[in-house]
């Protein structure tokens, strides 16, 4: 075979390849048609996958140590931890991030600093309306909600928000990931008065 067409075979698998790529990526997370953007919306689909993948096992985790098979308990202000994260876990050379997580019984709530943005993924047990507070939440500390996606499995549900952060906010990651907690610890009060 000739150099031309060992080249020609290699440019078609990679273009098949790349294809099936972008057929199992959702389309919000490729912005242009061209293999770096193809690449590059795949690695953050794949970084997505593995954080609900963590936050299912911690959740697995917790209902295995958990005494009760009742309705979850409002979390005390002492049982929500705060992890700075200055490093992405996921080995990239080069990529740093720094964030905060907020866990209880309730819920996970992680946010991280992209740039000029914050990414906040929350995971918890399906609640009717939580989206909206969150929304809520983030409006009133004067962020601009840029994306949302919402991934659902049995009861458990993914929000996935990347805001832009607003001039006049004055919000660490840890203050944040502990007020958007603070909108699932209502709920829960509420569902245990009922």
């Amino acid at each position: 075979m000739s150099h031309i067409a060992v080249e020609r075979n290699r440019r078609r698998q990679m273009n098949e390849h790349l294809k099936v790529l972008r057929s199992l990526t959702p389309c919000f997370y490729i912005k242009r048609g061209d293999q770096a953007s193809i690449i590059g919306g795949v690695i953050e689909f794949i970084k997505e996958l593995h954080q609900v993948l963590q936050s299912l096992e911690a959740k697995k985790r917790r209902k295995s140590l958990s005494p009760s098979p009742g309705p979850c308990p409002s979390p005390s202000p002492r049982s929500l931890h705060l992890t700075p994260q200055p490093e992405s876990p996921f080995g990239i050379e080069g990529i740093k991030e720094f964030g905060a997580s907020c866990n209880s019984p309730v819920a996970d709530v992680e946010a991280k600093v992209s740039g000029s943005n914050v990414i906040l993924r929350t995971v918890s047990r399906r609640i009717p309306g939580q989206v909206v507070k969150i929304i809520n939440v983030l409006e009133r500390l004067s962020f601009e909600i840029l994306h949302i996606n919402i991934s659902s499995m049995e009861d458990t549900v993914l929000y996935s928000f990347v805001i832009k952060i607003g001039l006049e906010c004055q919000l660490s990651v840890e203050e944040l990931a502990v007020e958007v907690q603070q909108c699932f610890r209502s709920d829960a009060v509420a569902v245990l008065k009922i």
